[in-house]
């Protein structure tokens, strides 16, 4: 391991140009896409995201599986296929092949499908009482331009079968490029600890990566725990390790994407962006590196997100983002959403993303970004957190650099429906939507201040007080223009804390400071949505002034916390969306006057002077997202 404190040294083995042409006695015979993996990289998630047993018994090891006389095994799932529609759509590779050996008797097949799921065989073998017996089957990757995919397909009839080492590869044009992986961290010693750790126990995936690059911005460093130690031994001359000040995920990932590309250009390595409280599947650094190495142009390959606390669901399989109305996350038609990938669809067909959607950015829980690219789109801008992974992916699409997330290639990251939005973090969400919908997007004032009218609205009725005034500094900030950009954001930071201290129901008590708080308080349900938001609106407003309610106090569960319902209470005793305890909101006529009177003056002031501000982000833009800039922040000499 090599510590720098104060550099963004390299590392010294040299990265190839961009998209080369390797030469003769260099080139690959064959490219591996990815690996076929029965069991996951822990009993912490389902197996049959990899295989299903669909007849008879089994056992699934992590890379072969042993079939029962009578059996079937399917690879017909999240991790088990071959998706070809994005590998048709996105490179210029003409067929798949899949190796194996078994040993045994049974038979093999290459399973394909179109883009309503029907399946055909594309491939066949049998194996007779094989001893590692070699076997190679071989697809065309030809009809898939809308959708569809392969997989494997393992049976027995009278007879045992072992299939291991299933390798799909390629042809392969080039090889892959160097690649450095990005960490960033902030007080998760544990959970990064135990993402480098999955990285050193997988030697063939680490193969694919010159340097694992971790940015540690926290109070309460990895390197003071003795399990460091261990991994930094593992992980050897590739670990690169820097502690610096606290400047957010921003800060974290532009330290790796600077250190990646460091020196002449024959000198850079792609970087592979990754949180550091993912549990990680070593696997898709094979995937994410394959593909990209693998595309006609340069382009942003990012991970798909399952979540965490139900691993067998994925986040999102395609997105897209509304600055104009604060709006991230949103889904592309056609793709999945907090699907639940172990199900079956109403023909009993498993749940996958069949038809290809594109997406339109990639969120940075793990994303592979060229360094062709960052030499022309250059560095994130200086935002801390929120936005700046779709800010930088909007950018790059701009730029001509589109963005594919890659199915059968995903992390499990905390369920983002788990997390409460009255938190610190909303002001960056509000005042970086701004900035992002300065930089693109038409930034109609009369749609953005509509949105923000509403946002405040809903806040003060549902006695929000803290998140008002969160807002509210967000917009104020956002006015102060680009120069707010200039400490890297720590200051906004501290002040949106600082702030949030004199609202009461900003604080989430734990259970044990419950009492009778929720023991003698009834739990009253939400009724069904209003038929009128506007009207009903009007309605909590005329009660709130006029000092009446429908319920004097009660408990709220957190799916049941909407404005329309909490609005309806004097004193509301709201659980927390992580289910870890509770706030408490009382109405208070005196503050949410002062802040609607704050917020009426602050919207006439948006409405006058937003369009320049805008204007001089967009000037500003190259200057906050240099090198050059972030090297300042950083300290570090040129």
């Amino acid at each position: 391991m090599l510590r720098t404190s104060d550099s963004t040294d390299r590392a010294v083995t040299p990265a190839t140009e961009e998209h080369p042409e390797p030469p003769a006695d260099r080139a690959p015979a064959r490219l591996l896409a990815q690996r076929g993996l029965f069991f996951g990289p822990s009993a912490l998630v389902p197996e049959d995201l990899y295989s299903v047993v669909e007849r008879g018994t089994a056992r699934r090891e992590r890379d072969r599986v042993v079939l029962a006389p009578g059996s079937r095994v399917s690879t017909n799932t999240y991790f088990g296929r071959f998706h070809a529609t994005y590998w048709q759509r996105w490179t210029d590779i003409g067929e798949v092949e899949v190796s194996a050996v078994a040993t045994g008797t049974g038979r093999l097949r290459l399973m394909a499908s179109d883009t309503n799921k029907v399946w055909r065989i594309v491939a066949a073998v049998d194996v007779q009482q094989g001893e590692a017996t070699p076997v190679r089957l071989v697809g065309p990757v030809d009809r898939f331009v809308d959708g569809g995919g392969m997989w494997i397909e393992i049976a027995t009839e009278t007879g045992e079968l072992t299939v291991s080492d299933v390798r799909w590869t390629v042809t392969g044009a080039r090889p892959v490029p160097p690649t450095d992986i990005a960490i960033t961290t902030h007080n998760r010693v544990d959970d990064c600890l135990n993402t480098l750790q999955a990285l050193a126990r997988d030697p063939e995936a680490l193969e694919r990566i010159r340097t694992v690059h971790v940015a540690d911005q926290g109070s309460d460093p990895l390197e003071s725990r003795e399990r460091f130690g261990e991994i930094a031994a593992a992980l050897g001359e590739r670990l690169r390790y820097v502690r610096q000040p606290n400047l957010g995920g921003a800060g974290g990932f532009a330290r790796g994407m600077l250190h990646s590309t460091e020196g002449a250009p024959d000198r850079h390595a792609d970087v592979l962006l990754m949180d550091d409280d993912v549990l990680l599947e070593p696997e898709l650094l094979i995937r994410l590196t394959s593909f990209s190495a693998a595309t006609r142009h340069p382009m942003i390959v990012g991970a798909q997100m399952l979540n965490l606390l139900h691993p067998g669901h994925l986040h999102i399989s395609a997105e897209y983002a509304d600055p104009e109305q604060l709006l991230m996350g949103l889904k592309v038609p056609g793709a999945l959403r907090e699907a639940y990938l172990l199900g079956v669809d109403e023909r009993q067909l498993p749940i996958n993303q069949e038809r290809r959607v594109d997406t339109e950015y990639n969120g940075w829980w793990s994303c592979l970004i060229p360094a062709a690219v960052i030499r022309e789109v250059g560095y994130p801008l200086p935002l801390f957190l929120q936005w700046d992974d779709i800010e930088y992916g909007y950018r790059a699409r701009a730029q001509g650099f589109p963005t594919v997330s890659l199915p059968g290639a995903g992390v499990w990251h905390a369920d983002f429906g788990w997390k409460d939005g009255d938190e610190w973090q909303r002001y960056f969400t509000v005042r970086n939507g701004l900035i992002m919908a300065a930089l693109h997007s038409g930034f109609s004032i009369r749609r953005i201040t509509k949105r923000l009218a509403e946002l405040i609205a809903h806040q003060l009725v549902a006695m929000q007080y803290g998140m008002t005034a969160t807002l509210l500094q967000a917009v104020e900030d956002f006015l102060e223009g680009p120069d707010v950009l200039r400490d890297g954001s720590a200051s906004a930071l501290a002040r949106v804390r600082e702030i949030r201290k004199a609202y009461p129901e900003t604080v989430m008590h734990p259970m044990s400071e419950a009492g009778g708080e929720f023991h003698d308080r009834p739990v009253i349900r939400a009724a069904n949505e209003p038929g009128s938001e506007t009207l009903t609106f009007l309605k909590r407003v005329a009660y709130q002034i006029g000092g009446r309610s429908a319920y004097r106090t009660g408990s709220v569960p957190a799916g049941d916390a909407h404005w329309w319902h909490v609005s309806l209470f004097e004193r509301a005793i709201v659980t927390d969306m992580s289910e870890q305890g509770f706030r408490v909101r009382n109405r208070d006529k005196q503050v949410a006057f002062q802040l609607a009177r704050r917020s009426a003056l602050l919207l006439r002031r948006f409405v006058r002077e937003a369009p320049a501000v805008a204007a001089r982000y967009r000037t500003e833009l190259p200057r906050h997202s240099s090198r050059e800039n972030w090297e300042r922040l950083y300290g570090v000499e040129n």
